[in-house]
């Protein structure tokens, strides 16, 4: 594919994208900006409607950019794909978007990464979420701090503004799930 394409994204108007990246070798300073600010903006315009679960209603957008801040800080800025991953992780399981169309506008690394912390959605959530502590040790090192960030992002949220039809047990139960989780993950971030 040559030249701009331009992608109608849910709730958003019409916005070019370029393919590219980084894969396989390390970019210019310049590229890196370029492909974090194509993932920033197609992550906000894919998660343009939603909001988290707390009782403050952010933005959903907050999350991925602590999630990809958490994770610009584990590999001291050196792998901008990961961090692009950060940013876009839920877009599959939330949103219309593909691991095709993630590939083709931004690279195979990329979507490789999204895919492998992905929850297959037609899979029942006790289901998902079981396999989620089932498969933490197997993923690579790379999914294995993206996986770890989104679950800090994710329990800094539940501390700080818990979702309001949320009681206590059901906390104290995703707290154990996340902590069964992040076991697996041991070892990933020093």
């Amino acid at each position: 594919m040559t030249g701009r394409t331009w992608r109608r994204c849910a709730g958003a108007g019409r916005q070019p994208f370029t393919p590219g990246g980084s894969a396989g070798r390390r970019a210019t300073a310049v590229s890196d900006v370029e492909l974090l600010t194509r993932a920033m903006r197609f992550a906000s315009e894919r998660h343009m409607t939603q909001r988290r679960k707390g009782a403050a209603g952010e933005p959903y957008i907050n999350h991925l950019a602590e999630v990809a801040d958490l994770v610009a800080r584990a590999t001291k800025g050196r792998d901008v794909n990961l961090v692009a991953a950060a940013l876009l992780h839920d877009t599959v399981e939330d949103t219309e978007t593909t691991l095709a169309e993630l590939a083709e506008l931004f690279n195979d690394d990329i979507a490789a990464l999204v895919a492998e912390v992905s929850d297959d959605t037609s899979l029942p959530k006790a289901e998902r979420k079981r396999l989620q502590v089932v498969t933490a040790p197997a993923r690579s090192q790379r999914a294995k701090i993206l996986k770890l960030a989104d679950k800090t992002s994710n329990l800094r949220a539940l501390a700080e503004s818990p979702p309001k039809d949320w009681s206590l047990e059901r906390r104290r139960d995703y707290l154990q799930w996340a902590r069964d989780v992040a076991a697996g993950l041991r070892g990933v971030n020093p």
